[in-house]
């Protein structure tokens, strides 16, 4: 891998179909190490397909994507794909981490067992550190005394800190965070946010496709706006909020602030 880069993630006319509709058209970001991008607007603009689409969750149907400096994925309209090796790719994507609006815990599985999985099974380490690690992590997201504990018996807003320190239980660089509050009930946001802000306060590079604007304003470094599968507009949070230029944004936040 690159071991100097400009951008830890960069998109280059990244587009998804699916079918005749064109649900990303050229998206086009460059994101620096450390930087907390929060992505709003209205539902059907495409922000979750474009998370998927960065961990392949979704396949695009044409563009690049790089991630350190290294080329992770290329793909021509015509489907043709460059050549990336299974290695390199495999490594670049354990780069990311991502949370969902559901949680996804393995019922059957205890939250420290959830947070241990991914680190023994796909990255083969020693289980002894994975739990002394596992239950750092869960302590810093304030669940530590939640370890045998399985999910059915913790609330919403305790999942997904749990689903939050299992995915940092791989050690990403960036984290992809897809609604993480929005099934939860609204007193439980709260302690999800805060565990997202004291990540970005350490560093963490984070895209984080939201609707809780009180976050964007405060954490992101930039907000995009999308709308119709593009970005409609980006700014810094105290001009986009203040200062939209786009009618579609200008609408957009009328409507939600």
């Amino acid at each position: 891998m690159s071991e100097s880069y400009e951008y830890i993630l960069e998109t280059e006319h990244v587009s998804k179909s699916f079918g005749s509709l064109e649900v990303l058209k050229d998206i086009n970001l460059k994101v620096k190490k450390g930087e907390v991008i929060c992505i709003i607007g209205p539902s059907g603009a495409g922000k979750p397909t474009y998370l998927r689409s960065l961990n392949q969750l979704e396949t695009i149907t044409s563009g690049k994507i790089f991630i350190k400096g290294d080329l992770f994925l290329h793909r021509e309209k015509d489907h043709t794909i460059a050549d990336v090796s299974k290695a390199q790719r495999k490594a670049l994507l354990l780069e990311m981490g991502m949370c969902f609006q559901r949680f996804n815990l393995f019922p059957h599985k205890t939250v420290l067992e959830n947070v241990m999985l991914a680190p023994i099974t796909v990255k083969k380490e020693h289980p002894q550190q994975v739990q002394a690690e596992a239950m750092e992590l869960l302590e810093s997201v304030g669940l530590a005394d939640k370890a045998n504990e399985y999910p059915s018996r913790l609330s919403g807003g305790q999942q997904q800190r749990v689903a939050i320190a299992r995915a940092l239980a791989m050690k990403p660089e960036i984290m992809l965070f897809d609604e993480p509050t929005s099934a939860l009930d609204p007193e439980l946001v709260g302690d999800v946010l805060q565990v997202m802000k004291d990540l970005a306060a350490k560093g963490m590079t984070m895209l984080c496709v939201t609707h809780e604007m009180g976050f964007a304003r405060d954490v992101a470094d930039r907000v995009l706006f999308m709308a119709d599968g593009i970005i409609a507009e980006e700014g810094r949070p105290e001009d986009l909020f203040t200062n939209p230029q786009n009618p579609r944004t200008q609408a957009f936040l009328k409507s939600v602030l």
